[in-house]
C-alpha cells in the first residue's frame, strides 16, 4: 500500500496519457524481471484514469488495453530472449539475480513434468513469472503455446487489476487489498494442484505394482 501512495503522490500532476506512457514502460521493463511491483502499475493506471475522467468506459477501455500490450510485450520478450541466448544471458546482470540460486534448473524441471499450464498459473505469481516465461523460451516451447496460455492468463489478470482500481477508484485501499488476497489464493491453489499431482502419480504408481504382481505367474504346486 505504500508503494502505491508512493507512486500516487508521484503522477497525479500528470495527465492521464503521460501516466499511461510510464506505465507501459514500467510494465515492459517487468517483463526483464526487474523488481517493480507490476500489479500495483495496472492498479496505478486504473485509478488515475478515475481521477482523471472518471467513469468514461472508453478511457478504461484503452487503459486496459495499454496494461494488455505492456504484460504481453514484457513476456514475450522475455520468452523470446529464453528462446535464442538462453545459456549466454545466465552470467549477465540482471539475469544473473533473477535466474541464480537454482531457480532455473527448478523452474525447468517444474515445465518439464507439469507442461505449459504452468505459463497460465505463473501470471498469478509475482516473482515467479519472469523465471518461467525465460525457461520456458529456453525448453523450446512454441510460441503458439505460450501466447495462449499467457495471454488467457492476462486476459484475466489485467482487465480485473484496472477495471476495479477504475470502477472503485474512491475504494482504493479495498481494490489492493483484493488483489493480495487473490494473489494469496491462486499459491494456495498451485499448492493444492501439487498435493493432487503428487497423490495421482503415486496412485499410478501404486497401481501399476499391483499389474505387475497380478501379472505374475503362481508358484507351481509341489
Amino acid at each position: 500500500m505504500q508503494v502505491l501512495q508512493w507512486m500516487i503522490a508521484h503522477v497525479q500532476g500528470l495527465s492521464l496519457g503521460t501516466i499511461w506512457g510510464a506505465g507501459l514502460g514500467v510494465l515492459l521493463l517487468c517483463g526483464f524481471g526487474l523488481p517493480i511491483p507490476e500489479d500495483i502499475t495496472l492498479i496505478l493506471c486504473g485509478y488515475m484514469t478515475f481521477k482523471k475522467v472518471g467513469l468514461a468506459w472508453d478511457q478504461a477501455a484503452l487503459a486496459t488495453l495499454i496494461g494488455l500490450t505492456g504484460v504481453l510485450v514484457g513476456d514475450g520478450i522475455m520468452f523470446t530472449l529464453g528462446r535464442r541466448q538462453g545459456q549466454r544471458l545466465l552470467g549477465v546482470w540482471p539475469f544473473r539475480h533473477i535466474l541464480g540460486g537454482g531457480r532455473l534448473e527448478k523452474t525447468r524441471d517444474f515445465l518439464a513434468n507439469h507442461g505449459p499450464k504452468v505459463l497460465f498459473t505463473a501470471r498469478f505469481t509475482p516473482g515467479l513469472r519472469s523465471v518461467v516465461f525465460f525457461t520456458s523460451g529456453t525448453l523450446g516451447i512454441p510460441l503458439g503455446v505460450f501466447l495462449f496460455y499467457d495471454g488467457l492468463a492476462a486476459l484475466v489478470s489485467v482487465p480485473a487489476l484496472v477495471l476495479s482500481a477504475w470502477y472503485w477508484g474512491d475504494t482504493i485501499d479495498l481494490v489492493v487489498a483484493k488483489a493480495q488476497k487473490g494473489e494469496r489464493g491462486v499459491l494456495l491453489v498451485l499448492l493444492a494442484m501439487g498435493l493432487l499431482l503428487l497423490g495421482r502419480k503415486l496412485w499410478q504408481r501404486h497401481r501399476a505394482k499391483q499389474k505387475r504382481a497380478e501379472a505374475l505367474p503362481e508358484p507351481a504346486a509341489d
